[in-house]
């Protein structure tokens, strides 16, 4: 990964965005994409479209998209001793979240920690996980009062976290979930835009809000957008670390590529697409099987206005929805060849249709 690309994934990971609070990550984003696409746009809710407009003689269009959101808490009351009880945004994790350093994104960013009694002080013996619902966060307020002058109920909240390097090509940080997606799917018109490779078809570059509270930015683009054919771009489980259970799902490691997801909601013409292009581009590709649904933003385009044929293409994730999220970067680099591949033949596959 070039530095201008691995500059663009930090500025993403290190901007919160959590859902409902996207604008400042969507500014990132719409920034970087700007430089090379024809147009961008946004709608009320703050999902971003940026296009490349193929040959007009080609009627032909594919999106490709991330989720700009993260999860997160929210603040829902103040106590009268200064105390800050939260809630979940999307899928916070109970288990994880005592003991952390947060930012409470007020007017003006607030430092606090999500209290956690000392060990010394507690019955190991009997312990059980508090729900969020239960937790507080401690900015140092000496009362109520003092608290409501800095933040308000209503207040989103993020984990305090690095982007740190690992070994070799390995990367740490808090919301890889999906900042990964939304980087390769800019990258998706990046290659489509400079022209790596004859792209005849219309491709759109999409950042979508609210996926973590359920797919509700996809549902808003699908239906104004109405591409011939939508890809996600998201995260998937990594299932190379030694306290997952081996039954759980099935074998994706980091390093050996994206994941191509099939049954249930992708649609086998986009499967063929996209084992296709990575025969091209000379990318490793994994397989997942979806009985019943994926979990990302192509459960929302597939049953768009008559059902936009649609796709979930992964990238290898260890410990989501936690504050130490890993990914292989290589996979950063597979997704970007693999999708630009994609835009240039999606208009020798179409039309994604179904021969009953």
């Amino acid at each position: 990964m070039d530095d201008t690309r691995r500059e663009f994934l930090t500025d993403l990971l290190t901007t919160p965005s959590p859902s409902g609070f996207e604008t400042v990550g969507q500014r990132v984003w719409v920034k970087y994409v700007q430089q090379f696409a024809d147009e961008v746009n946004t709608d009320a809710y703050g999902n971003a479209v940026a296009v490349y407009h193929g040959d007009p003689a080609c009627d032909v269009s594919i999106a490709f998209a991330g989720h700009a959101d993260e999860i997160g808490y929210i603040i829902r009351d103040i106590t009268d001793d200064g105390y800050l009880r939260i809630n979940r945004i999307g899928g916070a994790d109970r288990t994880v979240s005592k003991g952390q350093h947060v930012t409470v994104h007020s007017e003006t960013p607030v430092a606090g920690v999500i209290g956690q009694t000392a060990i010394h002080l507690r019955d190991t013996g009997n312990e059980s996980y508090d729900d969020i619902d239960e937790q507080f966060i401690d900015i140092g307020a000496e009362d109520g009062d003092a608290a409501r002058e800095r933040v308000e109920v209503g207040d989103p909240v993020t984990v305090e976290t690095r982007v740190r390097p690992l070994a070799d090509t390995r990367l740490a940080a808090r919301a890889l979930d999906n900042r990964v997606g939304i980087w390769a799917a800019a990258e998706a018109l990046r290659a489509a835009a400079t022209r790596t490779q004859s792209v005849d078809a219309t491709v759109y570059a999409v950042s979508t809000v609210q996926e973590e509270v359920g797919v509700q930015g996809a549902k808003m683009v699908g239906f104004d957008l109405d591409p011939d054919a939508a890809v996600a771009i998201d995260v998937t489980h990594a299932t190379d670390n030694p306290d997952l259970p081996g039954n759980s799902v099935g074998p994706v490691e980091l390093g050996s590529g994206p994941v191509v997801t099939r049954g249930s909601v992708n649609h086998p013409t986009l499967v063929t697409l996209a084992r296709d292009a990575a025969e091209t581009a000379e990318v490793d590709v994994q397989l997942q099987a979806a009985g019943s649904r994926t979990g990302t933003d192509a459960d929302a385009f597939y049953t768009s206005r008559s059902g936009i044929p649609a796709l979930n293409i992964g990238i290898p994730n260890r410990y989501m929805h936690t504050p130490v999220e890993v990914i292989d970067t290589t996979d950063l680099d597979a997704i970007a060849s693999l999708t630009g591949a994609m835009a240039a033949g999606a208009d020798d596959i179409a039309p994604f249709t179904l021969d009953v």
